[in-house]
């Protein structure tokens, strides 16, 4: 396993990735959600992937981690950003491309593709933008790609935003410690137990690379105010897994259902008790399904798409 950071380049953008392990295993991209590092996604989800076959590999979006951050400009909260008719810095196809600069980097000519909240937006657009790279798509706690405008709203939880404009913490490493909880316990289902044993590896390891985590709400901004000018999820071709917790209290359950009634065959897996945060309780499952979609690609002919400009 190689725990050194690496970089693929997209244009002058650097896009900071990491070997997880699992060598000589089928390929698997995993791509994390908004604002968030790799480092979020945790260890012992990587490992059950890892006993499944999977060689895994995580990157850091543009504007997040280690990946290159873009020039600060005033575009308001995340919020106000997702509701803007511009992009404020870049387009959802860069983050789409920003993936497959990964793909290149490592040499894999296609993968199978995971994204968690935002990122499984930019999974699902990957696989329409870039079908000839992607084996299966699988996406958890995400809303569909091609929906635009006020047309999100619908399937956010208003109620839960106003508790992130209220994480106000020091920078210090406690502070940091106490941030990632306080953000962990708004994503987990309600009632469920977080404390900083669920979250002490990601802050560590942002630590140790001098990530600043959650603090950037501007490049948050740019990063959820991007807009897609591609095509729709009924366009995707890869075998596809929409996973969704029933209690997540960020988005409801509707977005899920309308990802898979739009993708062709699409796998949907509501799981009860489940929030947005990845918590311990679901990384085995998600490893099933995960391996049992990929078994699925493995077993359906390979169309001969058309690359796109």
């Amino acid at each position: 396993m190689d725990t050194m950071t690496r970089f693929a380049h997209n244009g002058e953008i650097e896009i900071a990735f990491e070997d997880l392990g699992g060598a000589g295993g089928d390929p698997l991209l995993l791509v994390m959600g908004l604002g968030a590092s790799r480092f979020w996604w945790p260890e012992g989800l990587v490992a059950e992937l890892i006993g499944r076959g999977f060689h895994v590999v995580a990157y850091d979006q543009r504007d997040a981690g280690e990946s290159t951050h873009l020039p600060n400009r005033r575009v308001g909260s995340p919020f106000k950003a997702l509701l803007r008719r511009e992009a404020p810095a870049y387009s959802a196809e860069d983050l789409a491309d920003d993936a497959v600069a990964v793909l290149d980097a490592l040499g894999w000519e296609r993968a199978h593709v995971f994204g968690h909240s935002m990122g499984g937006l930019v999974a699902q657009r990957t696989a329409i933008r870039h079908p000839r790279r992607v084996l299966s798509l699988a996406t958890s706690s995400a809303v569909p790609s091609d929906v635009k405008g006020l047309r999100v709203l619908r399937y956010l939880r208003l109620a839960c935003l106003p508790r992130f404009t209220r994480l106000h913490y020091p920078e210090t490493p406690q502070g940091n410690l106490d941030l990632a909880v306080a953000l962990a316990r708004i994503l987990v289902a309600p009632g469920q137990h977080i404390d900083e044993r669920d979250v002490r590896e990601f802050v560590d390891k942002e630590a140790a690379r001098q990530v600043a985590g959650f603090r950037d709400r501007e490049a948050q901004s740019r990063q959820i105010g991007t807009k897609w000018h591609g095509g729709p999820l009924s366009q995707i071709t890869a075998p596809t897994l929409v996973l969704h917790g029933e209690r997540d209290p960020l988005l409801r359950v509707a977005a899920a259902r309308d990802i898979a009634a739009a993708v062709p065959g699409a796998r949907l897996r509501t799981l009860s008790g489940v929030g947005h945060f990845l918590a311990r309780d679901v990384w085995a499952t998600y490893a099933d399904e995960l391996r049992a979609l990929a078994d699925r690609a493995d077993k359906q002919p390979q169309i001969n798409l058309a690359p796109r400009g």
